[in-house]
């Protein structure tokens, strides 16, 4: 496992679009960019891809609308393999609707893709109101931790960061990096997922890279406005940068964020930092399932 690895996580520019071609190209050139500054992978967001959505008819309800953007995942999924192998890179594709052939049902799906043309895949675990109620999106049941060529990497999309439960279970099988991909209308949503992320990155002893949505789509409810600053986040300890925060955006600005991480670093905080948290957490279950309630 290499000690270092160069990371791009993307503040993404939701645009409308004409064709399915400018989409590709939207994003095949960020790709390349990120090739430019030798990262070895690059996040997306949660829903960027709902800029396909202005392919179609605006009019329709949206819960059919998502239907028909769920058409759209098999080609999506083989331009993100495609651009994986052709440039040598890990991507986390951001989310998209898809459809289970045997349910039927509309799930938020986050792909990962290696050089090697492996992939996998995190459903959303949780879901928001209006994916529940308008969007009719179904939660998936399973997390699951990713071993690549630089170690485990996990994936919280959005509202799923707001579990520490969640990751806490990831960084116990060795994830020592969590990709957040989201979405988010305004400040207050987007401030949401922020602290979470940096919560998770302080208690797990890891790094957290976030992905979000710029820019407007007025067309398109849920999406109309995107409020995001994409950031890489760590540990808060002296082998880390101030703050906690390795790089961010500025907000609301089309942005990519380049920053190293140090996997060394890492693992060696989680055995010998100032505080211990990840280890002092394994009688944690124990503690909470024995509440007392005392009376006075």
């Amino acid at each position: 496992m290499t000690d270092r690895i160069r990371i791009a996580t993307l503040q993404y520019f939701i645009r409308p679009v004409q064709t399915f071609e400018q989409f590709r190209d939207q994003v095949e050139a960020l790709v390349e960019t990120a090739v430019d500054y030798n990262c070895q992978l690059v996040a997306f967001p949660e829903y960027f891809t709902v800029q396909l959505l202005t392919l179609g008819n605006l009019k329709r309800p949206i819960r059919h609308q998502i239907c028909d953007l769920a058409r759209q995942s098999p080609r999506v999924q083989e331009l993100m393999s495609d651009l994986a192998r052709r440039f040598r890179i890990h991507i986390v594709a951001g989310t998209l609707p898809t459809r289970d052939e045997d349910s039927d049902s509309i799930f938020n799906e986050c792909y990962i893709f290696s050089p090697k043309g492996s992939w996998g895949v995190q459903g959303k675990l949780h879901m928001t109101r209006f994916e529940n109620e308008d969007w009719i999106i179904s939660p998936r049941d399973r997390l699951r931790v990713f071993d690549t060529e630089f170690g485990r990497l996990a994936i919280a999309i959005c509202y799923d960061v707001e579990f520490p439960e969640i990751v806490r279970a990831a960084a116990r099988q060795g994830a020592h990096i969590l990709v957040v991909p989201s979405c988010t209308d305004d400040r207050q949503g987007f401030l949401r997922v922020r602290y979470c992320a940096q919560a998770r990155a302080i208690e797990n002893q890891m790094y957290v890279v976030h992905a979000c949505t710029v820019g407007s789509l007025p067309m398109v409810p849920a999406v109309s406005l995107n409020y995001g600053q994409a950031s890489i986040l760590t540990p808060s300890d002296f082998a880390f940068s101030r703050d906690g925060i390795l790089a961010e955006g500025n907000p609301n600005q089309e942005m990519m964020i380049v920053g190293e991480l140090n996997l060394k670093t890492i693992l060696d905080t989680r055995s010998s930092g100032t505080v211990l948290p990840l280890l002092d957490s394994r009688d944690s279950s124990t503690i909470s399932s024995h509440v007392e309630v005392v009376p006075l």
